[in-house]
């Protein structure tokens, strides 16, 4: 049996290299397994966590590298061999390991593609929740709960997949890739070589927050979204009934909600005009755009604005706790109708 082996990409994550290196050990549990260590921090601190920590899995520390999460994680491909699988790709600033997750995950990712499933806090995941998950399952039929998370596993076909699209994605595309478009990338270009599967955890993850690099993330992941959700091969489908949205209560006082309005009205400002054109119906503009030959990154940048609103409204509105899961897959749901209406509309004029 060939031994598994995982890839931990970072930046500056001394602080919880150490503990999401012991645990995704654990869950090897072999001492032919590899685990690569592909960083990209801007001091050696995490590095020299990752070096001291004892494992029975072989190390390799590949240090300096590019910025870019894509970029780290298709150079540590590179270091393992052409049959490994299956490869476990974890968060290096998660704060709250399981090793059992990890364990999991390896075991049906060794069929396909197994990616974690964890609520998120109804605050959080904002790209997922709004644009990701409901856009590939209208597009693809896979309703994945956290298409974009990071902790995930893949087989040696699957990986093998991965390998021959990243050396034929588009020039323009690649640098999407090689950023935060990874985990869109690798979601939907394992799909079609096995069996899919969520692995469902309980207990809300805890890692850095992503708010503040809103942006960054959405200018590189919704291109990728993009493109390979109008390139996907079949046509729209609203697959099984979809498992039901998780978002995890918690309390959000004035000030950081506060502070998190000001950041999205630096980001774009409000505009009556978005309630014009209500979420998800830009979704669907900016799908059939590139769907008809619109460059991504250029459909990305028009939706933007119109994404902002929907998080805007997210936050600011007077949404009971109990009912923010319903209102989130009445979303979902609707996505897949203005999608096919749209087609419709398309051929009708």
């Amino acid at each position: 049996m060939t031994p598994a082996a995982a890839i931990l990409p970072s930046r500056d994550e001394p602080a919880t290299i150490a503990a999401v290196t012991t645990a995704v050990d654990a869950a090897l549990n072999d001492p032919c397994a590899i685990i690569v260590h592909a960083d990209s921090s801007d001091h050696p601190a995490t590095s020299d966590h990752f070096t001291a920590t004892p494992t029975r899995a072989r190390k390799i520390s590949l240090t300096s590298l590019p910025r870019g999460k894509g970029a780290q994680i298709l150079e540590a491909l590179t270091h393992l061999p052409d049959t490994a699988g299956p490869v476990l790709i974890a968060d290096t600033d998660t704060r709250n390991p399981d090793p059992a997750v990890y364990r999991e995950l390896l075991a049906h990712g060794d069929h396909g593609y197994a990616i974690a499933d964890y609520p998120r806090y109804w605050d959080e995941a904002n790209l997922t929740s709004h644009l990701a998950r409901p856009l590939i399952a209208a597009t693809t039929g896979h309703d994945v709960p956290q298409p974009l998370a990071g902790d995930l596993a893949l087989s040696a076909r699957a990986l093998r997949a991965v390998r021959t699209a990243a050396n034929r994605a588009d020039a323009q595309l690649r640098p999407a890739v090689d950023g935060y478009g990874i985990d869109a990338f690798l979601l939907l270009t394992a799909a079609p070589t096995g069996r899919l599967t969520s692995v469902t955890v309980l207990a809300p993850k805890t890692h850095a927050a992503s708010f503040p690099h809103l942006p960054h993330i959405y200018a590189q992941a919704v291109p990728v979204l993009l493109a390979l959700t109008a390139g996907w091969p079949h046509q729209l489908a609203p697959g099984a009934s979809a498992p039901p949205y998780r978002p995890a209560h918690r309390s959000l006082d004035h000030g950081r909600r506060a502070a998190m309005v000001a950041a999205l009205d630096a980001f774009a400002p409000p505009d009556p005009r978005y309630d014009a054109c209500p979420w998800p119906q830009a979704v669907a503009d900016a799908w059939h755009s590139v769907r008809n030959g619109a460059d991504p990154h250029e459909a990305a940048h028009g939706l933007w604005p119109h994404y902002v609103h929907r998080v805007r409204t997210w936050l600011t509105s007077a949404t009971p706790p109990d009912e923010r899961a319903a209102q989130l897959a009445a979303t979902h749901t609707r996505l897949f109708g203005v999608l096919t209406t749209h087609s419709t509309r398309s051929r009708l004029s």
